[in-house]
């Protein structure tokens, strides 16, 4: 074998780094994050898959089918036959818990409350443009929280609520909507009910004057700013003017 000088072993060690540089930013760039959960309780079942915090598809037990709630501008993905291992992996987690419940003698599971329950709009509102309200619920375990809306202390339907979405510590997250056209003085409210509440919590939104943008405003803060930079150049041109006579 031919031996190789320093200089040239000097070369085949850059060439080597700089191909382990290159593996490692193409790892790096390529990382995601995905999340299936597989989950039942006595009433309630979840089959949800999500990547990056986005959900990808999830079983929809009362309309029987896989829902991929995915924007239209995607390429759309489905699996096929993803409904049916819902189902089963709902018998194997009911048949895993019944067994759970035996090996520990039906230990009370722990229940954390809600731990921020926030109401607010979609968009900024204008009087008589539909908008929607968002009841944003995180913080909670188990899943899930039942969400109720009222206007203006009148119970209101055609609200929905997502599936639950786990959060990083193990608790889990629920957002509700409800579609409305603001109308002055109207009064809507979410309630949230959970296992860990003793009372339900309850978030209130008012459709107030402020919520209507002001024509004013605009040409007042322009003008505004517009007299403050100017008394800004005078004070500097003056500054300037009296070291000039200073340096003469």
């Amino acid at each position: 074998t031919q031996s190789l000088t320093v200089r040239e072993l000097l070369m085949k060690m850059k060439e080597l780094l700089l191909f382990l540089s290159c593996v490692l930013c193409v790892s790096a760039d390529g990382q995601h994050s995905d999340i299936k959960i597989a989950g039942c309780s006595d009433s309630y079942g979840e089959d949800v898959y999500a990547l990056d915090g986005e959900e990808i598809a999830y079983a929809d037990f009362n309309k029987q089918k896989e829902i991929y709630p995915q924007p239209p501008f995607v390429d759309p993905m489905t699996v096929t036959g993803a409904y049916e291992q819902a189902v089963a992996n709902q018998q194997i987690c009911r048949a895993n818990m019944q067994n759970s419940r035996k090996g520990m003698k039906d230990f009370p599971l722990e229940r954390d409350a809600p731990s921020a329950v926030m109401i607010y709009t979609r968009d900024e509102v204008e009087f008589g443009e539909e908008n929607t309200l968002i009841c944003h619920v995180t913080g909670f375990y188990p899943a899930p929280v039942n969400v109720s809306w009222t206007k203006n202390k009148e119970k209101v339907t055609g609200s929905s609520i997502n599936v639950p979405y786990i959060n990083k510590d193990g608790t889990f997250t629920q957002i509700s909507r409800l579609d409305f056209t603001p109308q002055l003085g109207d009064t809507y409210s979410c309630k949230v009910e959970h296992l860990a509440l003793t009372e339900p919590a309850t978030k209130f939104y008012v459709v107030e004057a402020s919520a209507q943008p002001d024509s004013g405003v605009g040409p007042s803060v322009f003008c505004g700013v517009g007299l403050t930079l100017g008394l800004v150049g005078v004070a500097v041109g003056t500054f300037f003017l009296i070291k000039g006579n200073e340096c003469s």
